[in-house]
């Protein structure tokens, strides 16, 4: 779409050098990390609160859609402007305007990287738990857009379990303040977390109130190899089934410890058929204990070895291996259709022993690792997109495994979001009345559906 002259005179005076035209500039805002693109008609960039309220009433006047972004690093197209308007980019909002210790809460703005707040929490003993493998370059209100979680989520929740308060623009223009920076509250309706997740289809948030969470004192992990990935998978639900909750649980098959291995540069076997990496937090006194009652639960069949990480350093070169695995898919074939299905824990087996027969039936390598304390798996379906018939082959898989965890009682997504990929497969995840009611919620935050269009929700 073209912008109408007067809106574009408007919001050029209210953002000055904020506010990019040209082609050469709006192109770094037209994709994400999923790989689609379309180019914005402009790029606003805001400093206040004040201009974001501006835009979007402008918007609205003249029906321009609106998107918010953080740092392109959502992998569904959540935030690629699909049918043009204006990218809210909120890169220059990147203040953390208070720490506070004693109520354990932390005020910031939206464009506030993850690994920036985590490095200011340090000092003070503190950390804000979701960690998604993207941390050092992806933004507080990115994660919070799409609920982001990562591996601590297991014992300390993901994004919506962790946010006090949010203040957000809505699309007719209203600035509204949700939650309240307290632990404990019950006023009314959980609307900021109802926005949390919501990709920037009900509102743009401002500023976010974050739970801060104690750092623990001490932390052990654990590494356990399988014969095969169902061995792997039965000692993940024997894990979850007993009294410690593990700080995180990490599964990988066959293929993933592989590329950690000689990708990577993790120190590990060459026979593995599978992985799981387990990791225990709190007082130094009682963690041997957490790590016993662990260690009992992760012996049965097929498993191989069972390590204790002998130091820190073991520790965080096996994290940085797990870290690296996204990237370094990329080595099995240049596609990648990367979806983070979650199953209750009792079903990971069959989770994964159904995608390895889709596998199998489809002729195209699955790599399956992720948040196994969760139930919530990356399923990783290598292909070579210039390959007509492997690339129909890829998508129809894919749409199997989506049909797979939804007969499992599981559902599309853990920490990803809906966004552009997964859109169209709502109608199965949840019941026509419910996917009405998030239409009428949608109406009443967004009357004239300016914000985000075409995402999460199908037409």
């Amino acid at each position: 779409m073209t912008l109408p002259a007067t809106l574009q005179h408007e919001l050029s005076d209210l953002f000055g050098d904020g506010w990019l035209i040209s082609p050469s500039e709006r192109v770094a805002y037209a994709f994400d990390n999923s790989r689609r693109e379309a180019l914005p008609d402009a790029v606003a960039l805001p400093t206040t609160r004040a201009q974001v309220q501006a835009l979007v009433r402008a918007c609205r006047a003249h029906r321009v859609p609106v998107v918010a972004r953080g740092r392109g690093t959502n992998t569904t197209g959540a935030s690629v402007p699909v049918d043009g308007g204006i990218v809210v980019s909120f890169e220059r909002m990147d203040r953390i305007l208070a720490v506070r210790p004693g109520d354990r809460c932390a005020v910031v703005e939206p464009g506030v990287l993850n690994g920036d707040l985590q490095a200011a929490l340090r000092p003070h003993g503190l950390f804000w738990p979701p960690d998604p493998t993207s941390a050092a370059f992806s933004t507080v209100g990115g994660n919070l857009a799409c609920n982001a979680g990562g591996p601590r989520a297991v014992k300390y929740g993901a994004s919506r379990d962790n946010v006090l308060a949010l203040t957000a623009v809505t699309g007719s223009g209203e600035l509204i303040i949700c939650g309240t920076a307290t632990t404990k509250g019950s006023t009314g309706y959980d609307l900021h977390r109802l926005l949390v997740g919501s990709e920037g289809t009900l509102a743009l948030i401002v500023e976010a109130s974050l739970r801060l969470t104690p750092t623990p004192m001490a932390r052990r992990a654990l590494r356990a190899i399988y014969r095969d990935v169902s061995s792997a998978a039965q000692a993940v639900a024997r894990l979850m089934a007993q009294p410690v909750t593990p700080s995180m649980l990490e599964f990988m098959d066959a293929d993933a410890v592989r590329l950690a291995r000689d990708v990577g540069g993790a120190d590990l076997p060459h026979d593995a058929g599978a992985l799981l990496m387990i990791e225990a937090d709190g007082d130094e006194e009682l963690l041997p204990y957490a790590i016993e009652a662990l260690m009992a639960a992760a012996e049965g069949d097929g498993l191989v070895s069972l390590d204790d990480a002998a130091d820190d350093a073991a520790r965080e070169k096996l994290w940085a291996a797990r870290k690296a695995l996204s990237p370094s898919l990329r080595t099995l074939a240049p596609g990648k259709i990367n979806e983070d299905v979650v199953v209750p824990v009792s079903r990971i087996p069959h989770l994964v022993d159904g995608v390895q027969a889709l596998s199998r039936e489809f002729a195209l390598p699955i790599v399956c690792f992720g948040h196994a304390g969760n139930g919530n798996l990356h399923v990783n379906l290598m292909y070579h997109p210039n390959d007509v018939e492997q690339s129909a082959r890829a998508h129809a898989a894919m749409a199997r495994v989506f049909a797979l965890t939804l007969s499992l009682g599981g559902t599309l997504s853990g920490e990803h979001g809906i966004g552009l990929a997964k859109r169209d497969f709502m109608p199965q995840a949840v019941s026509a009345p419910t996917l009405a009611l998030m239409r009428q919620v949608k109406q009443v935050f967004d009357p004239d559906g300016i914000l985000n269009p075409g995402k999460l929700l199908p037409p």
